[in-house]
Parts: structure tokens; C-alpha cells; sequence
């Protein structure tokens, strides 16, 4: 055996003292360690005690199984069967299907929560003043960094997945059974499952190892629960891709394709974000056509991806495909089947604290509920100062993107898009390059140079005022809605500093 005193520099040498043997081989077969040291535990229960979890805690959830999701509000109940007290909930997002928090947190087992969007009963509860401590609504990527940093610290992630093998591998989809749910990227819980200090995966379709591709990988995973129920398939896909036939929707969808042209940002190898809204929606067909008159290609589109993207990438239109969040089945097959479609989690997609993939982006097109003279942006709040949306990328996207292009209808019904002032600052107007309505467009002055060039190719640009204005004309003033002092949530920029509050809502005649 060496000595050590023989070695030079032996103190500058990082070294763990010399080698007296090897571990114990262990002569069991595969299927005999898989049967025996797997990480599969006989109930959620059982797993939530092994993860020590406490009063006060943070547990966590993804939101890829959107209006599906079942995993929330079982865990929740049976959080609230065990005694538990003073958790803070950070999922994701949240969606209308998890109005039965409503009750958990009146009975104080959820007393603060952090998330990117809220909707239905729930939110409208907590517009209302359901909870005393505001919520705090981030960013995709803000969220992400705000883990990442140990702003956000996950004590327990409960990771629904709609495959998983014994050892933890977890995937959005599965290779080894065409039957069963599938949600596509779990782009959101990645993060989760990397800085979460215990992360239970809930599956309800067990395979053999290894669950390849995956995209939690095994090494990230504390513990495994077999379940009967994760989400319903029709909830988890249901009103994300829809194809507008609406003709205010389409002009607004043509005339975006237009500014993205005319401004230059068009060409052979571009890249792109789209959203999944009927306008756009609509913009990536009409891109599509211009791209073939043209004969140019997308390098990359990034983000939540909807099937209509897929069949782009299928027609040899977009060379690779980034993707955080599946929109639909179409999309979350493409991801199964296609080798150049990719999930990606959400540090990677936007945070801010790294190189993120939203830098590379040339444009984004980006749907709002109001935009007003300052070009800031609302899309958490209604007109009735409700909680109805989710600050999802918007922010990141708007301000890495080269361009960013938002699109509304001027009006809603009797409602105004464009105003003088928004609800609730969520994405800053020095970040939104151009609005795009259909009865005209827009440019923020900090983009001359995008202005003289839609001007020349012979686009319909008006100052925001002037649309604003229009607007007003056409629908009238809304009556101002009526706040209390009370704060019921707070919007963190995508560096998560504060950018403005929610306050509730005042009902009181």
C-alpha cells in the first residue's frame, strides 16, 4: 500500500486518505434490486411522512395537467386529513378546477401562496379577500430564478407524471404504453424537482427501468407513489388550441405577420414564440404562407407549443422545437415521436439568472387583456379588477425577444383593450415594441425604427393615443372599479422585484 509522506505536494493533493477496499459487490440481478431497492412507496401518506414535512412548510406543484389537474387538490385534502397547518402552496399556476383550496385555506391548512396565474372560484374568492397574506404572482422565468436563488425554497414537490419507472425516472409521456394521459414537456416541474429538498413523483403508469427519455431523472427523485388518478386528459388539453375563424381575429393575425415582415425580422434561420390564443394562432399561418412564398425556415420556436407549430416542424418550416409547456395532444405526441422537438425547463426557458433560451428569440407574439397609453400591460385582471389570468412568460418573452408584438381587439364586447391606464402593470411598456388591434397599430416611440419601417411598407400605424381614443369613442368610459385598501396580491417582475399590487376588490354597496 502507498504511503502518503511518499507523494510530493501530498498537502496541496485533494484526497480522501488511501484506498482499503471496495464496497461489497452485490450479486443480486436487476430485477432482483429493482423489486427490492426502488423508490416506490405503498401511499402518499406514508411518502408525505418520510419527507418530514412540517407545519409552515412549502410544498409545491406543476401545472401541466392545467384544468386535468387531480394532483393539487388530492394532496391538499389529504394534507388536511393529517393535521397539517400554515403551508405555503407555489405551484406553477393554478386553474378553475382547484376551487377546493377555497377550503383549505379557510380552515388555515394553506395560508400563503406563490404562483405565476390563478383562475375560476379561487381566484375570484381571493380577489375578494379569501386570504390574508397577498398572493405573490411571478414570472416563468422569475419563478424559476426565485428557486434557483433560494428566494422561492421548495421543502416538498409533489410531481404528477404520467410515466415513471420504480427508480423515479418521469416523463410526460409514455414509450412503453399508447394508452393513458399524457401532458407532453414537464418544462414547469423540472425546476421544482432540481431544488425541492424531497420531491415525490405521483404516476398512475408505472414502467420498467429506465424510463427513457425522461424528464425528471431519478437522481432528482426522493420517492415514488402508484396512483389511480393524476388528471383527466380532456381537462388537460382542453381550449388551448383553437383555430379562430372570428374575422376581427384574423385581420389581427394577418396584420402581425405583416409588422413581423416589414420590420425585418422574417428571414432564413429567424426564431420565434407564439402563443395560443385564436389571434396567435392565426399569425402562425399566415407566417407559415410567407414563409413558403418566400422559401425561408424558423431555426427554432420556443415556449408552450401547440399543434400547430408541430405540423410546421413536420412540413420542414422549424428546424428544432424548444418546449417548456405542450399545449395540446398534438403537440405532446410531436415531443414523443419527433427527435428534434425538445422539452426544456424553466431556468433554461427564461429565468434570468442564466443565459436563458428567451434571448435568442427575434419576435414573440403575445396576447393581452388591456394595454394602455404607456404600453403596459395587463393580463392578470379583468375589467372588473378580478383575478382571472396568469402572468405566465409574458414579461420575460417582451423583454428579451428583439421584438415583441401584442395582440388584441380593440374592444371586447363593451369593454376597451386599449386605456388610459391598466388594471395591473404586468409586463412594462418599455418592453412592448408594438401592439397590433384590429383597427390599427401602434409602435412604442422607443422603436423608431421599427415605425418608419412599417410606415414605408404601408401598415396602418397610429399613435396609442389615437387608439385609445377610438376605443373610448366606440364603447365609452367604463366605470371605474372600486378598490379597498387591502392588498390581495402582489406581481413580481421577471427579476423579482416588485412591479405592482392587486388590491381587493370593493362590493360593498
Amino acid at each position: 500500500m502507498v504511503e502518503l509522506n511518499q507523494i510530493p505536494h501530498i498537502d496541496e493533493i485533494a484526497h480522501h486518505g488511501v484506498f482499503h477496499g471496495a464496497a461489497e459487490k452485490k450479486p443480486a440481478t436487476f430485477q432482483e434490486r429493482s423489486a427490492s431497492q426502488n423508490k416506490i412507496v405503498p401511499s402518499l401518506e406514508e411518502a408525505i411522512r418520510r419527507t418530514g414535512l412540517r407545519d409552515g412548510m412549502t410544498i409545491s406543484f406543476h401545472h401541466h395537467f392545467r384544468n386535468g389537474d387531480h394532483i393539487i387538490n388530492q394532496v391538499v385534502a389529504l394534507l388536511t386529513k393529517m393535521g397539517f397547518r400554515n403551508l405555503t402552496l407555489a405551484p406553477s399556476s393554478l386553474s378553475a378546477v382547484h376551487a377546493p383550496l377555497i377550503e383549505a385555506i379557510r380552515s388555515g391548512v394553506i395560508t400563503h401562496i406563490e404562483t405565476s396565474g390563478m383562475r375560476g372560484e379561487l381566484a375570484e374568492q381571493v380577489s375578494r379577500g379569501l386570504i390574508d397574506c397577498p398572493v405573490v404572482f411571478r414570472s416563468h422565468g422569475g419563478r424559476a430564478s426565485a428557486i434557483r436563488s433560494g428566494e422561492l425554497h421548495i421543502d416538498v414537490a409533489f410531481l404528477g407524471a404520467p410515466s415513471c419507472d420504480p427508480y423515479g425516472n418521469a416523463n410526460g409521456y409514455s414509450r412503453d404504453d399508447e394508452s393513458g394521459i399524457a401532458c407532453g414537456s414537464l418544462g414547469y416541474a423540472r425546476t421544482d424537482a432540481k431544488y425541492a429538498d424531497n420531491v415525490i413523483i405521483i404516476t398512475n403508469h408505472l414502467v420498467p427501468y429506465p424510463n427513457a427519455p425522461w424528464a425528471i431523472p431519478e437522481y432528482d427523485v426522493d420517492y415514488v407513489v402508484l396512483t389511480d388518478d393524476i388528471g383527466d386528459p380532456k381537462g388537460i388539453m382542453s381550449g388551448a388550441t383553437r383555430y379562430t375563424k372570428d374575422p376581427k381575429e384574423l385581420l389581427i393575425a394577418k396584420t402581425a405577420a405583416n409588422v413581423i415582415e416589414a420590420a425585418g425580422y422574417l428571414y432564413d434561420g429567424f426564431s420565434m414564440q407564439m402563443g395560443s390564443g385564436g389571434a396567435s394562432l392565426a399569425t402562425a399561418r399566415f407566417l407559415r404562407q410567407k414563409m413558403l412564398d418566400r422559401k425561408i425556415h424558423c431555426r427554432f420556436a420556443l415556449g408552450g407549443i401547440t399543434g400547430q407549430i408541430t405540423a410546421m416542424h413536420e412540413e420542414g418550416l422549424i428546424d428544432r422545437i424548444l418546449d417548456v409547456q405542450s399545449f395540446d395532444l398534438d403537440a405532446a405526441l410531436s415531443l414523443k415521436n419527433n427527435h428534434f422537438h425538445h422539452q426544456i425547463g424553466a431556468t433554461y426557458y427564461a429565468s434570468y439568472l442564466v443565459d436563458a433560451a428567451v434571448n435568442q428569440l427575434d419576435f414573440v407574439i403575445l396576447s393581452a387583456l388591456e394595454i394602455d397609453t404607456d404600453f403596459n400591460v395587463n393580463v392578470l385582471t379583468g375589467s372588473d379588477g378580478v383575478i382571472r389570468g396568469a402572468v405566465g412568460g409574458h414579461p420575460d418573452t417582451a423583454e428579451a425577444a428583439s421584438l415583441s408584438v401584442v395582440v388584441a381587439p380593440l374592444t371586447r364586447g363593451r369593454i376597451p383593450s386599449i386605456v388610459k391606464h391598466v388594471n395591473t402593470v404586468v409586463t412594462p411598456g418599455e418592453v412592448v415594441d408594438v401592439v397590433v388591434t384590429d383597427q390599427g397599430i401602434a409602435v412604442n416611440p422607443r422603436r423608431e425604427d421599427v415605425r418608419e419601417k412599417l410606415v414605408a411598407a404601408g401598415l396602418p400605424v397610429f399613435s396609442i393615443e389615437h387608439l385609445q381614443q377610438r376605443a373610448e369613442a366606440i364603447v365609452g368610459v367604463p366605470d371605474p372599479i372600486r378598490y379597498k385598501d387591502r392588498i390581495v396580491g402582489v406581481v413580481m417582475y421577471r427579476d423579482n422585484t416588485i412591479i405592482d399590487v392587486v388590491r381587493q376588490i370593493d362590493e360593498d354597496d
